[in-house]
């Protein structure tokens, strides 16, 4: 089968088609599927330059969200049929893992799955949407509805807007009834978040996004029952870098701040003396339950939650689209069919 393969960690140009890596061959309990569409995250670029404590069994193709179509079935396989259509929830959460890592992804035409990561996938709902779904959406549902609890009327502010996660959490942020402060790098990412429901906009290469909550929502106020608080209720920040302690900043007394990644750096500097004094929470959220999956599809279904795809490669091409992705060049999925 055709493959994009990776065989040692480094650049992209690691990222290499090969037109005859082996077919899998569906085990006990495991099916085989033809990939239809498969979307990558920044996991991806993180499993491709190598993660401190993870070790990779080579070659391996990357790709943890896949979409595709039953071809195969292994032995004592049960409930499914050779033509369902499937959507692949990418963690292993009987013997641990991911797709795209701990075994083969979705940058291949084929795919061998264990039975119990298939969700069944409404004939509505198209391969790539499906496939958009569960890193970036349900990382963004749990963060968002889970663990942090978005309430109508509460001021959120979400950095990375743009991104998978981002895009998803403007979204689920809107449908909770807040108001939706959205940071964009680019006017033209600006005009596509206010589409999708931001509020307002914060162009953060022009500005500094503390100095304009400030001006725009007043400076937090250090006492609990101020007349005027100032600042937000949540942040959403999953770059982490320079952005932590200015995100404390702009918090109000209580408020709460989402995080569920570290893109821009993991060890950024701290201020404790914010946390503390306006008596702040912070929230960390990793991965998504399969419960949540089911709950994505549905709202997609009934077309109250859109998958934004910035743009489809061929399979050949796929290690330009984790280029594209690696590059910020993507508004929100980038997904290969």
């Amino acid at each position: 089968m055709k493959a994009i393969v990776l065989r040692a960690h480094g650049d992209n140009n690691l990222l290499t088609l090969e037109s005859d890596f082996p077919d899998p061959v569906p085990e006990k309990n495991e099916v085989l599927i033809t990939v239809k569409a498969s979307s990558l995250n920044y996991h991806d670029v993180f499993t491709r330059r190598g993660m401190p404590g993870i070790k990779l069994q080579f070659p391996v193709i990357i790709g943890l969200d896949v979409a595709g179509e039953i071809i195969s079935l292994g032995e004592d396989v049960d409930g499914w049929n050779i033509g369902d259509r499937v959507l692949v929830d990418p963690v292993n959460r009987i013997d641990g893992g991911l797709i795209g890592e701990t075994r083969h992804g979705g940058l291949a035409e084929l795919c061998r799955v264990p039975q119990h990561q298939l969700i069944k996938l409404p004939d509505t709902v198209s391969f790539a949407d499906a496939a958009s779904l569960p890193v970036a959406y349900g990382t963004a549902w749990r963060m968002m509805q889970s663990i942090g609890q978005i309430k109508q009327g509460e001021k959120v502010l979400i950095l990375g807007a743009s991104g998978g996660v981002g895009v998803a959490a403007v979204q689920l942020a809107k449908l909770a009834g807040a108001y939706v402060i959205a940071c964009a790098g680019t006017p033209e990412k600006a005009d596509r978040l206010t589409a999708l429901g931001a509020d307002e906009i914060i162009l953060y290469r022009d500005a500094d996004f503390m100095k304009i909550i400030y001006e725009r929502h007043g400076k937090p106020a250090r006492r609990r029952h101020a007349v005027t608080p100032g600042g937000v209720d949540v942040v959403v920040n999953f770059t982490g870098g320079d952005t932590w302690v200015k995100s404390l900043r702009t918090l109000r007394i209580g408020g709460r701040l989402l995080t569920c990644g570290a893109t821009a750096g993991y060890a950024p500097p701290e201020d404790l003396r914010y946390i503390w004094t306006f008596e702040l929470k912070i929230f960390g959220s990793n991965g998504w339950e399969r419960e949540d999956l089911h709950a994505l599809l549905s709202l997609v279904e009934q077309g109250k939650l859109k998958t934004v795809i910035d743009r489809q490669w061929p399979l050949a091409e796929g290690a330009d689209a984790l280029a594209a992705l690696e590059a910020r060049q993507v508004f929100g999925k980038a997904v290969v069919a």
